[in-house]
This record gives C-alpha cells, structure tokens and sequence, in this order.
C-alpha cells in the first residue's frame, strides 16, 4: 500500500484519488481552498442556485465507469443526470433560428432543413460523418491512453477526411475549422453552428485544427446532459464516492513545494512549513507549484487560452414551458468577436457569441414564479469586464429572451479573478480539450513527467480541459500509478 498526496481537489484529481484509494493505497487530498470541485462551483442567494462553472455535461459514460470501477452505487444513484432535448437552441446573425433534438442525425438534419432550407441538414449530416471519422482514428490516443511518447505522429497528421476543393485552380482541402465551414458546409449559419464548438472552448476557428469536428460529434453522439441541482451535484457525488474509499481530504492546506529525495517525488511540503512524506504525488498540470521543466521534444503546456465571463440573472416570472434548456445567440459580428478575443481589440469591442442556460429544475429556484438564468462569454484570460460588455451580453441574450431585463431581480457577476482564484490557473484561463494534429499545439503534457513518482492530473495534463476529459484524466493517472509505465489505458 503506497502513500500518495494529491495536490488540489478538483474533478480530475477527485477521479484519480477514488480509483486509487479503491485499489488499496493510501490516499490525502490537499486543497488550498475550503471546498472540492475545482472550477465546478455553486452560487447561492435567496433561495437560487447557480453552477459557476460548466452548466452541461457530455460523455457521462466517464463518470458512470468511475462509479461502477470504485463501489458498488452507479452515478445514477448518486446524481440524477437527464438527457437536454433539444441539445440546444440556436439563434443565428440573420435571425434564423434552429433547435436541434438531442443524440438524432436523422432529427437535426430535419431540424436544419427546416430552419435553414433545403439541403442544409445534408451538409450537416455528411459533415457529421466526416467528423466520426476523426473521432474513430483519434478517440484511443487522446482520450484512453496515455500519450504516445512518439506523439508527434498526432501532431502531424490531421484526422479529419477533408472534402477535396477547387480554390483558385488548386485542389485544397480545409485544414482548419473555418475553412471546414467555409468550403464544406457553404452556409454562414452552419458555420457559426461548427465554429460555435471551438469558441465556447476559448480556441480561434480560424486556426484550430479540423481535427476539433470531434468537438461537435461527441455532443451529437452521446448527448447533453443536465444534472439535477446543477453540475455541482456530480462534484458533491464524487467527492463523497471519495470519502466512502477512506480518501482523506485536508482543506485550507496549501502545497508550496513538492519533495524530492533520491531523484523522485517523496512526498509535499505545505504552507505552515510542515512536510508530508508520500511515495507518490499527483498534481495539477500546467503552473503546478514543483513539477518540473518537460524534456526537450516533449508536449508543453498551452499559452494563452481565454477565460469566462459568467452572468447570474434571478428572474421575477417562471420558465415557460418548452423553453430549451440551452440557446446560443450567435455574434452578429463574427470578425469584431475573433479579433476582440484573439487579437488586439479591448473584450468590449463586438457584441460576443452568448450561452444562454435556462435549466427546469425546480431546485435552482425558490419557487415556480421565477427562474434561474446564466448566461457566459468567453473573454480574454485576466480580463476586467466592464460595464459595456456585460450591457452587450445582456443585449445579445435579449435576441433570445426578449424583456429579459424587465424581469432582473438581481444579477452576480463570476469574472476571470473568480475563476483564477478557485483553480489557481493565472488570469483564470480554462484549459481546452487535447486535439490532434496542428504540430501538437493542443495538445497537453503527458500525465507522467521527468520526475518519477510526479504524476499530473486534470484539464492543463492529458488528455486537456472539460469534465469528461477530466475524469478520463484521472483514470489514466491511476492506471500508471497501479499498473506501471507499461499501462496502456483502459481496453
């Protein structure tokens, strides 16, 4: 039985630690701050409740094989998940809308002609197929397996099947998201619907990959979902799944060193100067106090990613029945948001894509008079959001949602500070899931590191940001833990 320290409680590191625990070692968590979770937080005020980081999930498969691996209570009896229909609703630039059913090509290919016109499922349809592709050849390498120490083949190669194009007397075919939407879908709005999927995880369409069609597949493929309570709550079920395996968790403990002894991780020094012997420890990916510089020709950690701005709206009134669950207003200017983001211009420049989650869940409200509304943004890391972008967010949802400020009661604002306080993550930067091809820039450091016994866990290591990729982090770090560098992931 080993000793392992766990620095940080969030999602990741909670999957590693249950899996550990069960497999017979000794296991501590140590948070610097009061509570588990992570980014996965709750916001709570006359009797609303708001997640303050994501509102959806995907691919619950991880979560349930966690509960299935670790006890003997499924997910299901710990967290009530329920499948969003429709998956989402989409207000387009031209006023065009389109609401899309949940995990149904044959519903959204109907859904878009409809909405779109003729043909425009179709185009959908076949992109869907093309992106399945790229799933399948890319699925084992970036998410059930530790990365290949030969991950330059990843980089290198794009996955995506792209449809050959005729472009001043050339055959082209799309290496990049936009150029997909562009030369493949041949419809602004569908690709707002494509670009949609890298922009809500802070990455630019013009240079992410064709690869990130994986992005939009997995929510067509195995759905959204919503969690009663709110996405805390599958925090709060892994965290006691924790407890129930005998982890142990000191909160308010802050880690400022990680100790070596005889060329390997031996154990953390905290912030009172005391020191906790381990045999192994497992920490949070990029800035993580004490891991060492990665090798030469090994992935580093992504630069540069955007943060979130997060609007809390209590709402006199109740939820209409019907309402979608999820809408996205798209930008009515896409190059002003692209350049307000990634560019030059200050975050107010463009009225910016807004998500607008409106959950029927009686829980998140005092009562069936009024209603519980986020809505998010994603703005540049170490942003200071002003009072003109949160006018223009508000703006931007009332497309969606028309006498939306009529109905504020009041409304909590979550800021990158917020985000970089609970996680730690300098300017509060939100780590995007890992992508294959272009030259391995999405990609994350591998979840071993140059000093053995120091593994790395959670959305800034392999296989990168989002809650199922969290989990599935968290699996792979104790697989090597238990099984060895000859671990090959999960069969």
């Amino acid at each position: 039985m080993a000793r392992i320290a766990v620095i940080g409680a969030g999602m990741g590191a909670l999957a590693a630690a249950a899996r550990l625990a069960v497999a017979g070692h000794r296991v501590t968590v140590y948070e610097r701050t009061e509570t588990y979770g992570g980014a996965v937080r709750r916001f709570e005020r006359d009797g609303f409740s708001f997640d303050t980081g994501p509102g959806l999930l995907t691919l619950p498969a991880v979560w349930r094989d966690l509960f299935v691996k670790t006890g003997k209570e499924p997910l299901e009896a710990c967290a009530e998940l329920v499948q969003v229909d429709p998956s989402a609703r989409h207000v387009f630039a031209d006023g065009t809308e389109a609401a899309l059913p949940n995990a149904s090509r044959a519903g959204v290919v109907s859904a878009l002609d409809e909405a779109l016109g003729a043909g425009a499922g179709g185009r959908w349809g076949d992109f869907l197929v093309r992106a399945r592709e790229a799933w399948d050849r890319t699925r084992r390498p970036l998410l059930e397996e530790p990365l290949w120490p030969n991950w330059s083949v990843l980089a290198d190669r794009e996955p995506y099947p792209s449809v050959p194009h005729k472009r001043l007397l050339r055959t082209r075919r799309a290496g990049t998201l936009a150029e997909v939407g562009a030369w493949e879908l041949r419809d602004p709005r569908l690709a707002a619907l494509l670009e949609s999927h890298a922009l809500a995880y802070g990455l630019d369409p013009r240079v992410t990959p064709a690869s990130a069609a994986v992005l939009p597949y997995m929510e067509h493929a195995f759905g959204m979902w919503s969690v009663r309570g709110g996405v805390r709550e599958l925090a709060r079920a892994v965290y006691e799944r924790c407890l129930a395996r005998r982890v142990a968790f000191a909160f308010g403990a802050e880690v400022t060193r990680i100790v070596e002894k005889d060329g390997r991780a031996a154990g953390v020094e905290l912030g009172d100067g005391s020191v906790v012997e381990a045999d192994f420890v497992v920490a949070p990916g990029a800035g993580a106090v004490g891991v060492p510089p990665r090798g030469q020709g090994e992935v580093g950690p992504q630069r540069g990613l955007p943060s979130r701005l997060t609007v809390l709206l209590a709402l006199r009134g109740g939820r209409p029945e019907g309402t979608a669950h999820r809408t996205i207003v798209h930008t009515r200017d896409r190059e002003g948001e692209l350049t307000a983001l990634f560019g030059t211009a200050p975050a107010s420049a463009a009225a910016p894509t807004v998500t607008v989650l409106r959950p029927g869940d009686p829980a998140l409200v005092p009562d069936a008079a009024h209603e519980a509304v986020t809505l998010s943004v994603v703005v540049p890391a170490g942003a200071e959001p002003g009072t003109d972008l949160v006018e223009a967010v508000l703006s931007v949802a009332e497309r969606a949602l028309p006498g939306l400020r009529d109905r504020v009661l009041w409304r909590e604002l979550r800021t990158p500070a917020d985000i970089a306080g609970e996680t730690g993550v300098e300017g509060g930067s939100v780590p995007a899931p890992a992508l294959a091809a272009a030259g391995g820039r999405l990609l994350h450091p591998a979840n071993s590191t140059a000093l053995p016994g120091l593994f790395t866990v959670g959305g800034w290591a392999h296989p990168g940001g989002g809650l199922p990729h969290a989990g599935m982090s968290g699996a792979l770090v104790a697989g090597l833990v238990v099984e060895g560098p000859r671990f090959r992931g999960s069969q």
